[in-house]
């Protein structure tokens, strides 16, 4: 490995530890390493495709516009070996765009890219032990093949994609959790706060002033939550026959 490829390749892992950080731009990153594919392996193009919360491909980051749109007509026709290499979990190396035999099944997109100035594909996919987020494609515009060492390197490259994602979507739902469990607690306290309230109104018990505005809501559909601050604004007050 020349001494420019581990130096871009370091810069690559320093990339990765951004990803640790809660303000992180994981679409900021996937761009960047599309592009870092281009230059670690040599390859003329790169694309990332993502799977979102529904199980369909998006996708997240090309290296160039023109991959972009053979990209997204890979999609649009849910052909191509990015589709694919999602649907396998395997990685798929040296495809030959111009030969008919290793593209059947997906001639569309091997027409679209070669129109594009592709003449060799390569897919690897986003996978973390048997979970595939995605996928990676890389292009060539010359004939050329994908050595062994290469492969290793694109799908390291993949797998660093994948670990950024996942820590990304894993701050995410810890934010959302830590979010909604503040909403639980901040409701609690104002369940509270109305349950005393109308047992002082209503001159009863707190067990009692609770069963009473908990029939209320049920009887109208309403969360609880709704209907404690109505209690505590003054514009409800229960009755004990709901």
């Amino acid at each position: 490995m020349t001494a420019a490829r581990e130096q871009r390749l370091t810069e690559v892992f320093v990339e990765v530890a951004d990803t640790l950080v809660e303000d992180f731009d994981v679409l900021d990153f996937l761009h960047r390493l599309s592009r870092r594919c281009v230059e670690l392996l040599d390859v003329s193009a790169a694309g990332i495709l993502l799977v979102d919360a529904h199980g369909e491909l998006r996708l997240v980051a090309a290296s160039d516009e023109d991959t972009r749109l053979l990209e997204l007509f890979a999609l649009q026709h849910d052909q191509g070996p990015c589709v694919d290499c999602f649907r396998t979990g395997t990685h798929a190396v040296n495809i030959d765009l111009t030969h008919a035999a290793t593209t059947q099944g997906w001639d569309r997109f091997a027409a679209r890219a070669r129109q594009s100035g592709f003449t060799t594909t390569h897919a690897v996919p986003l996978r973390l032990r048997h979970r595939v987020v995605g996928a990676l494609n890389l292009f060539h515009t010359q004939p050329t093949h994908l050595c062994d060492k290469d492969l290793t390197l694109a799908q390291a490259l993949a797998d660093i994609a994948t670990i950024a994602i996942l820590q990304q979507r894993t701050l995410e739902a810890a934010q959302t959790e830590a979010s909604q469990l503040q909403a639980a607690l901040t409701s609690r306290i104002i369940l509270e706060q109305a349950k005393g309230i109308l047992a002082e109104r209503l001159n009863l018990t707190p067990d009692q002033a609770f069963n009473v505005f908990r029939a209320h809501a049920r009887s109208r559909g309403q969360r609880l939550s709704d209907t404690a601050r109505q209690i505590m604004d003054g514009t409800l007050t229960p009755t004990t026959n709901p």
